[in-house]
C-alpha cells in the first residue's frame, strides 16, 4: 500500500502508513506540576486511558503519562527533580500548559539535513532499531519544543508502550486534529516551523496555519494572556462533543464558548468527519 491514499481524522486526505513521505502531528505533551490529577480529569473527560508509563523519562527528570486518541496520543509529563526543562516552564509561564508539538516524518535524513540548513539546533535525539527522535532547539524554533520522530513500521508508536492499541477508546474522541501555539508575532512563526516542518504557511480562519498532508494542523495566534509564547490550545476530534462537555461541566473545566480548560490549555471540539483512523 505504499504510496496509497487514505482518508484521515477531519477528511483530509492521507498517506497510508508505509509512505517514506508521511507527514503527521502525532503526539502532542503538556506538563503539569502534579501529574495524577490531570491526567485523571483528562481521561475522565474525554473517556480515555492511560497506555503508558514511560520509564525513559526519568533521564529528563520526568514522570509521564500517555493516552492514546484513536492512533494519536497525548501525553502529560511531570517534574521529578529540579532544574527540569518542563521545571523551568512551569515557572515561566505560571503554571502547567503545554509542552511539547511531536510530528511524526518518514525522512529522517532530509529532516536532519533540512534543519541544519536552517541553523536550527537539535537539543536531543535518540535513534533505536524501531524509532528515532529529534528534539529540536525551542529558541531556533519559537513556540515549544517540536520533535520530528521516525517510526518502524511507521503506523507503530514506540513511546506509548507495547500495547497501546488495547487501550484505545473512542466512544467520545477519536484524534487529535491540531494545536494552537500563541505568539507575539504568529505570522513570522508560522513561517519558521514552515521552514522547518518544509510546508506552506495559510490562513485560515483567522490565524496562521501550517497543514500537515497527512493530518493533523499547527496553528498560530496571539497571545490571549499574558503567559507568554507557548502550547496554548489543542484540537480534538470529537464523536460525542456533548457528552465531552457535560464530562467538563461537571468538573468546573467548561468555558463559555464551549471549549475545556484544562491543564492550562484550551481544548476546542472538532465535530466527527470522515472514517475513523483504524489503529
Amino acid at each position: 500500500m505504499s504510496g496509497a491514499r487514505v482518508q484521515a481524522p477531519g477528511g483530509t486526505e492521507a498517506h497510508a502508513p508505509g509512505s517514506a513521505s508521511l507527514l503527521r502531528l502525532r503526539q502532542v505533551a503538556f506538563v503539569a506540576r502534579e501529574l495524577e490529577p490531570v491526567v485523571e480529569a483528562l481521561c475522565d473527560v474525554f473517556g480515555i486511558e492511560v497506555a503508558y508509563r514511560d520509564p525513559g523519562v526519568g533521564i529528563f527528570g520526568l514522570r509521564n503519562a500517555v493516552m492514546p486518541l484513536g492512533d494519536s496520543f497525548l501525553e502529560v509529563v511531570s517534574p521529578d527533580s529540579l532544574g527540569t526543562t518542563a521545571g523551568r516552564l512551569l515557572e515561566r509561564r505560571g503554571g502547567d500548559g503545554g509542552y511539547m508539538v511531536i510530528v511524526q516524518s518518514q525522512a529522517r535524513e532530509a529532516d536532519r539535513a533540512r534543519v541544519g540548513s536552517l541553523g536550527v539546533r537539535v537539543a536531543w535525539e535518540t535513534t533505536l532499531e524501531d524509532a528515532a527522535t529529534l528534539h529540536l532547539h525551542p529558541r531556533d524554533v519559537g513556540g515549544a519544543i517540536l520533535s520530528l520522530d521516525w517510526m518502524d513500521p511507521p503506523e507503530s508508536w514506540r513511546w506509548a508502550g507495547p500495547r497501546w492499541r488495547e487501550a484505545v477508546r473512542t466512544d467520545l474522541v477519536r484524534g487529535i486534529a491540531g494545536v494552537e501555539i500563541q505568539a507575539r508575532d504568529p505570522a513570522a512563526m508560522a513561517r519558521r516551523w514552515g521552514e522547518v516542518l518544509a510546508q506552506p504557511v495559510s490562513r485560515e480562519e483567522g490565524a496562521e496555519q501550517v497543514a500537515l498532508p497527512d493530518g493533523g494542523r499547527i496553528r498560530f495566534v496571539a497571545e490571549r494572556d499574558p503567559r507568554g509564547e507557548g502550547v496554548s490550545g489543542l484540537l480534538v476530534d470529537a464523536v460525542d462533543p456533548e457528552e465531552v462537555r457535560r464530562r467538563a461541566r461537571a468538573r468546573g473545566a467548561l468555558q463559555g464558548d464551549g471549549a475545556i480548560g484544562l491543564c492550562g490549555v484550551r481544548i476546542s471540539l472538532v465535530g466527527a468527519r470522515g472514517p475513523a483512523r483504524s489503529p
